[in-house]
């Protein structure tokens, strides 16, 4: 039993904070959900801990090697809703004060679940899970292992880049026995995730470019013509993702080394301007 078995937690779920956008050029563009705890002391001290040690180690590299922050691809997914609502469920920031935010639900469930891969050199996907019928679907452990095996390690090999590191978040389906074994066949010891050579720290979507990037960009662009079937929307997706120039990469693996900074300034704290700014 971990020691945030022994608080008297009372969680409530809120929803999303909408994402703050930047102009194109810009680098900060944030999209996170939000959990409020009235007795969040204890989940607070255990994140900030694993957080605090996550930066010590990033920022230990890159005083080694320059340039690692630019060799991390960074891996996440997310739902995207036909009418516009975006959830990617993996993402919480826990919140001592209650931010007044509206739960957002969807009455139409008809979603894209998307999955990115993204470093300074450019961006591997989208990807799209569906299931055999080439139906859209949820991913799970089985389909994210085909995914891995079947685009993008072949993906990975066509950019002809040497000693990537890998990035992912503590979702079960990632972090099945049989997938850490996958992705240390590929990455070894460069591999970043629960289970893994090196631990990525829990609700840490401030320190992954997909959530306080990529995903509130294309959010931002894909429903301007209002695509009224889940094909157009995924085409929009595609093509949005694919107009993005490394210019614009390369300021947010930039932006990267400072929030690192920042992490360490605080001692583990997560950002203010994911938990407050909608």
């Amino acid at each position: 039993m971990d020691s945030l078995s022994h608080q008297s937690l009372t969680l409530t779920e809120l929803g999303r904070v909408d994402e703050e956008m930047a102009s194109p050029d810009g680098d900060r563009f944030n999209s996170c959900q939000v959990i409020y705890s009235q007795f969040g002391l204890a989940i607070h001290q255990n994140n900030h801990q694993a957080r605090r040690r996550f930066v010590e180690w990033a920022q230990n590299e890159i005083a080694v090697v320059p340039d690692f922050h630019k060799r991390i691809l960074f891996s996440d997914e997310a739902h995207f809703w036909l009418n516009g609502y975006v959830n990617k469920q993996n993402c919480h920031i826990w919140s001592e004060a209650n931010p007044q935010v509206y739960v957002e639900t969807s009455l139409h469930p008809e979603k894209l679940t998307v999955w990115c891969a993204l470093w300074a050199g450019g961006i591997i996907g989208p990807y799209f899970f569906k299931n055999d019928e080439r139906h859209n679907v949820t991913v799970n452990g089985d389909l994210y292992r085909a995914m891995i095996t079947n685009f993008f390690i072949p993906e990975l090999n066509n950019h002809d880049v040497q000693e990537l590191g890998f990035q992912q978040d503590s979702t079960t389906c990632h972090t099945a026995r049989a997938t850490i074994d996958l992705l240390k066949d590929t990455f070894g010891d460069r591999l970043i995730s629960r289970f893994g050579p090196v631990n990525w720290p829990p609700r840490s979507c401030d320190l992954t470019p997909l959530d306080y990037f990529l995903w509130g960009y294309v959010k931002s662009l894909v429903y301007a013509d209002k695509p009224q079937t889940l094909d157009h929307l995924e085409n929009n997706i595609r093509r949005v993702i694919a107009d993005i120039r490394p210019q614009m990469l390369e300021k947010v693996i930039e932006n990267w080394t400072s929030r690192l900074d920042y992490i360490r300034a605080s001692r583990g704290s997560h950002m203010p301007e994911i938990i407050f700014k909608m």
